[in-house]
């Protein structure tokens, strides 16, 4: 029994070698390389476009507080704001 299972568990670590050999393989190969380099710029691009989101929200936050700022010193309703009470 003994024989049996440190037989199985040679196959195993066999075959586990032998997959993480082909994947490392095809990772050095031109078409790995370039699944690689896309999927970095694809991350890359999506961090860019949550990071613009964060900053477009930020600027749109800090632009109402500044009109709120503006109309309650002044008593004037900045020109966004008064469009927007037309619309």
């Amino acid at each position: 029994m003994s024989r049996l299972f440190w037989f199985g568990l040679g196959i195993a670590a066999g075959v586990a070698a032998s997959r993480k050999a082909g994947q490392a393989a095809h990772a050095a190969t031109p078409a790995g390389i370039g699944e690689n380099v896309g999927q970095g710029l694809r991350q890359l691009a999506g961090a860019l476009g949550s990071f613009g989101a964060d900053v477009r929200a930020g600027m749109s936050e800090r632009e109402d507080e500044l009109h709120d700022t503006v109309a309650r010193q002044t008593g004037v309703t900045p020109g966004r704001r008064a469009r927007r009470a037309i619309d």
